[in-house]
């Protein structure tokens, strides 16, 4: 009888289940659910950049995403489902009591942003970034210069420092910190102990600024010297970090309850999406794996001797065993991606939203004017992208930077705007629209040549995600802009495909995880070449975007 998994995949909106043959790689069930609280936008704020979670979201998806995964399955699959893995956001870490509950599961709790998950682009912590990187600078050890050498807003220690500032009640009740990735194997598992969890090497060594070096977390001093609500906090949290593919447990009683599996379910080690993701393309070394969406993370693997004792600059870290153990992770991304083209969307929406309803609703039942509203909405990008693939490269006369979000890589800046420059009373939607994806694929280039730049040879890429699958337009442009060939991975599941083959690791189908990749990758469904024409121009043009950038940094916003 063959051997199944479940990966589990956590996205920024909603979280996918995926049941595969562990044997075979066959994807044989899947299903979606969006996090209801969230899709309410409860506890957001972004005029503050603050993106909050409610840890029930979390429970909840798992729950009727698995259920339903597995009623798609006959009942030989589900009685010999073997492992299940997770993967999410990151770094998305929550305040805990003793026994590892985040602190918005309790009562008194329950409705305070404070107390639940701060989502990767919550950027409220950017004066908190700062003070790290100032005492990483003043402290005989840096720190952070394993992560790149700048330490983010969107990382572990600013958020958590932000927080016990901000909430006097969440520092008086706090007793640890776990990360999301962290926590649902714990849950999984009947974890009532948080000094029990097992933490993730990826989490841990991208994002808390563990490494062997000084024996885990940097010292109690260091970090009461930032913040002296910290004190305690690094004994009660952890000293070592486990690989994803190792097993944290089996399914306790309720879970297995809950779900209708077996307890000998092997639940396995979390990490981040991206990193899940990038096993799920198949990286090798020397390959960047892009998992586009909302925004980007670019993983790659390294062995020891390429990387030594090389740290590399402006990055978000390399770890050992991050993505594939016995090899180093590496780290970069966008803090805006495909975020760039919804904020864009969100624009034009305007009129649609707020004129057009009124103008339709003579003779029409609102039922009628919403479905217009929303089908109108819904072409606005796809027609957008049909008259921007018409303007030739060197007819652009906008140029963009990516930065609505701040600046994730190379070299952290959450303080950052996005600029638009090149206006002319002839400007049209789709010029504008145009200029906003070679923004985005200028951000790209400036990732690659960093890496390169500081001696990692990229000979491959893969795209995952859906605007690789979806966006021709997109996808050639980034093409053309890095020239070089980009290849697209054939599943949009592969977070969740590569969450999988933890799952089958963990559970011991396969001794590494090398044997799982070989055996359960989907293979590509496309191969992007660079336009050499098309590559000529964007060079040029990039070199105008950088001119931009560093106005906009030094000049305009003076960060």
């Amino acid at each position: 009888m063959s051997k199944y998994v479940i990966g589990l995949d956590y996205g920024s909106d909603s979280a996918r289940a995926l049941i595969v043959n562990a044997e075979t790689g066959e994807q044989l069930a899947t299903s979606v659910k969006y996090y209801p609280r969230w899709k309410q936008g409860l506890y957001c704020n972004p005029k503050i950049n603050q993106w909050r979670q409610h840890p029930k979201d979390y429970l909840e998806v798992l729950e009727s995403s698995v259920k339903e995964a597995l009623s798609q399955c006959t009942p030989d699959v589900v009685q010999n489902i073997v492992g299940i893995a997770f993967d999410t956001t990151g770094s998305t870490p929550a305040f805990t009591d003793e026994n590892g509950t985040p602190l918005a599961m309790l009562p008194e709790f329950g409705e305070n942003p404070n107390a639940m998950f701060v989502l990767w682009k919550d950027h409220t912590a950017i004066a908190e970034a700062e003070e790290i990187n100032e005492a990483c600078k003043k402290a005989s050890v840096d720190y952070s210069k394993y992560e790149g050498g700048i330490y983010s807003a969107e990382w572990f220690w600013a958020k958590a420092i932000h927080v016990l500032r901000q909430d006097p009640y969440i520092a008086a009740k706090a007793y640890s910190i776990v990360e999301y990735c962290e926590w649902l194997p714990a849950v999984l598992t009947g974890v009532t102990d948080v000094k029990k969890i097992v933490r993730s090497r990826c989490a841990c060594g991208h994002k808390a600024m563990w490494h062997t070096d000084w024996d885990g977390l940097p010292p109690e001093d260091f970090l009461v010297g930032i913040e002296p609500k910290l004190k305690g906090f690094r004994e009660r949290l952890f000293t070592d970090t486990e690989t994803a593919d190792k097993p944290v447990g089996h399914l306790c009683k309720e879970w297995a309850e809950k779900l209708g599996l077996s307890q000998n379910v092997v639940v396995a080690g979390g990490a981040y999406d991206c990193h899940m993701g990038a096993v799920g393309a198949g990286v090798t070394p020397h390959t960047l794996v892009r998992v586009i969406g909302t925004s980007t993370c670019d993983v790659m693997v390294a062995s020891y001797d390429d990387v030594k004792n090389k740290c590399i600059k402006g990055i978000c870290g390399q770890v050992d065993g991050s993505v594939i153990p016995g090899m180093v992770g590496l780290e970069a991304g966008q803090s805006s991606f495909g975020d760039v083209y919804a904020m864009f969307r969100r624009v034009l929406e305007y009129p649609v939203r707020n004129i057009l309803p009124a103008i339709l609703s003579n003779g029409k039942n609102k039922e009628e004017v919403d479905a217009i509203v929303e089908q109108v909405c819904d072409k606005i990008i796809i027609e957008l992208t049909k008259e921007a693939e018409k303007i030739p490269v060197e007819e652009s006369t906008m140029l963009a930077t990516d930065w609505i979000n701040g600046r994730r890589t190379p070299d952290a800046n959450q303080l950052l705007k996005g600029t638009i420059a090149g206006f002319t009373l002839g400007t049209t939607a789709p010029q504008i629209f145009r200029a906003l994806v070679e923004a985005t694929a200028f951000g790209t280039k400036a990732i690659v040549d960093r890496f390169e730049e500081e001696g990692v040879r990229i000979d491959n890429v893969i795209g995952i995600g859906g605007i690789a699958l979806k966006s021709p337009f997109v996808m050639q442009t980034m093409c053309d802009v890095i020239n070089k060939p980009i290849k697209v991975c054939n599943t949009d599941q592969a977070c969740a495909l590569g969450a999988a083959m933890f799952a089958a690791t963990a559970a011991g189908v396969y001794k590494k995880v090398e044997d799982a990749i070989a055996v359960m990758n989907s293979g590509f469904s496309k191969e992007y070449v660079p336009n050499k024409t098309n590559a000529e121009a964007y060079a040029r043009l990039y070199k105008q975007y950088l001119c931009l950038g560093d106005f906009t940094e030094k000049q305009l916003f003076n960060c």
